[in-house]
């Protein structure tokens, strides 16, 4: 909406078109689990690899080899060709960070190169703006996606951000599926993800932190050190609560 209160008609037609692509892409993930529980798959990596699959179109028979083929086989690939600045942050690659889960996935595919650049634009959004992006959703594959890339750059500084990034995706619908379908080294990641997050909340409070001077009344020090006690211990229940979610023992 514009600053005069009158509907803003590119704003409107951009999300429709978002919402469109994001229900195609869905239904077109939804057919192809379906598909693959029909085919009877041997393994979840047969599985998986059908859903990451489901955008491609197959060749028809008037496609051969040394003419010029008219079917768009690959899409994402083709606009993944598409020439771009190399080592840009993600404030210069983006327009603008993704507001629905259409244009989330499309940055998120073609326009972030690196991990470190994904990890950027988790914490750049935030939990509360991820959870509202995949409110409806979290689209296949993503979760274990983000849990890679959280555990690869996790660091002090983004701990507090990260524990809400993972309260917000434990809220999506869906969500136990999501983890029920995680393959085993996107589970291991989970499992150094939290590894990480608890030995970084032992190493910050058995530092003394938060510490005031020494010259620091008695009485002062004892509540400080109190109000450090009952902050660790909330941050290890919510730490425990969410391993129970993303089924880390």
């Amino acid at each position: 909406m514009e600053a005069d209160g009158a509907l803003d008609p590119v704003a409107l037609e951009r999300e429709l078109r978002a919402a469109v692509a994001a229900d195609e892409r869905r239904e077109r993930e939804n057919d192809a689990k379906l598909r693959a529980v029909r085919q009877r798959v041997p393994s979840y990596e047969e599985f998986r690899n059908i859903v990451l699959a489901s955008h491609l179109k197959p060749l028809e028979k008037k496609d051969k080899m040394g003419k010029r083929r008219n079917v768009l086989w690959n899409p994402c690939a083709a606009h993944a060709k598409a020439p771009q600045a190399s080592d840009v942050e993600i404030p210069q690659e983006l327009d603008q960070l993704p507001r629905t889960s259409a244009e989330f996935y499309r940055d998120w595919r073609r326009c972030l190169k690196s991990r470190k650049e994904k990890y950027q634009l988790l914490l750049e959004l935030g939990g509360k703006a991820l959870g509202g992006i995949f409110q409806a959703d979290l689209g296949f594959g993503l979760l274990g996606e983000f849990l890679t890339v959280l555990a690869e750059n996790v660091c002090h500084e983004d701990r507090d951000a990260i524990l809400q990034i993972l309260q917000s995706l434990s809220g999506t619908k869906r969500f136990g599926l999501n983890v029920d379908l995680l393959s085993e080294p996107e589970k291991e990641s989970s499992r150094d993800l939290f590894r990480k997050l608890r030995s970084m909340s032992r190493d910050y409070w058995t530092t003394g932190h938060p510490s005031g001077p020494a010259s620091c009344e008695a009485e002062r020090e004892a509540h400080v050190m109190n109000s450090s006690l009952q902050k660790e211990a909330e941050e290890e229940r919510i730490v425990v609560e969410l391993m129970k979610c993303y089924q880390v023992n």
